[in-house]
């Protein structure tokens, strides 16, 4: 071993800061997370500026890893090893994240099927909070609306990023670029109208007006736990459809190698798929449909 190089598929990554980087400004960004809403360290609540300090650092490390990806990339670093390696990586983080929705839906469904036990208890307050579902003084947001509208479009967005995908594969950049620029524009008209809903959830106070509606915390608390995560994951992949653009318009990307972009649909798929359960359960099946 010590005569020659050994030789291997693996690719063994010089020493590199963004370890480091990334975990201490995560601790300051969570840091300035409890200062902003508690106060801590002789700051007073309200003070933010901790917190986007944090954040700025975290930004700068997603930069600077990634870019480092893409250079190793583009040096020949990515053997078939590590690009299944990435792939796993992927995968294993999606998992990871329909984990953290299952944590969502699960507290919807105990309490959308199993509301009819806490009835038993000795407490008037909990009896009459829990005698119907959704709980009384509620007016649920309607299925077929706007929820309706945001399916269609992150359907429809579905086909275009997939559009987008097999033309890159057949080396179409251009009908790649329309694909894109298509999935970009709906996931940010999706954004908007879920920022519309919620305006519209708040103004007229659909979970906190009516008689009997102080035990409705729960509800409220997990639809928009639940719906309000997705919708970041929204603003997410459409950062990351944003930012593939931008490497296919500077001339990134072949046929061959597009690991980036392909981690990006499965990504929008993912998000995809979340929703038509939220739409289906949370908004239809245990949400009263909107009456």
């Amino acid at each position: 071993m010590a005569h020659g190089e050994v030789k291997h598929d693996y690719h063994l990554l010089p020493p590199s800061p963004w370890p480091l980087v990334g975990s201490l400004s995560a601790t300051v960004m969570a840091i300035g997370g409890v200062i902003w809403m508690k106060g801590m360290f002789g700051l007073p609540e309200g003070f933010p500026w901790v917190f986007f300090a944090g954040l700025a650092g975290v930004l700068y490390t997603m930069w600077g890893w990634w870019s480092d990806v893409i250079k190793e990339s583009k040096a020949g670093d990515h053997t078939p090893v590590v690009s299944i390696g990435l792939r796993y990586g992927m995968i294993m983080f999606i998992a990871s994240e329909v984990m953290f929705f299952v944590a969502w839906f699960w507290i919807f469904f105990e309490m959308a099927l199993f509301h009819g036990h806490r009835t038993l208890s000795s407490i008037e307050e909990v009896r009459l909070a829990w005698a119907t579902w959704p709980p009384a003084g509620i007016e649920t947001v309607p299925a077929w609306n706007l929820p309706l509208l945001n399916t269609l479009i992150l359907l429809l967005s579905g086909t275009t990023v997939t559009w987008a995908h097999h033309a890159l594969q057949q080396g179409d950049r251009k009908g790649t670029k329309i694909g894109l620029m298509l999935t970009i524009a709906l996931g940010a008209v999706f954004t908007m109208v879920q920022v519309y809903e919620y305006h519209h959830i708040l103004e007229h106070k659909y979970f906190f007006g009516g008689e009997g509606a102080e035990h409705s915390g729960l509800y409220g608390s997990s639809f928009f736990m639940a719906t309000g995560f997705h919708g970041f994951h929204v603003l997410i992949g459409t950062i990351f459809l944003a930012v593939c653009l931008i490497r296919l318009l500077r001339g990134g990307m072949t046929p061959q190698k597009h690991f980036g972009f392909e981690a990006a649909a499965w990504y929008w798929h993912f998000v995809d798929v979340v929703w038509l359960f939220l739409f289906a359960f949370i908004y239809v099946v245990f949400g009263g449909a909107g009456h």
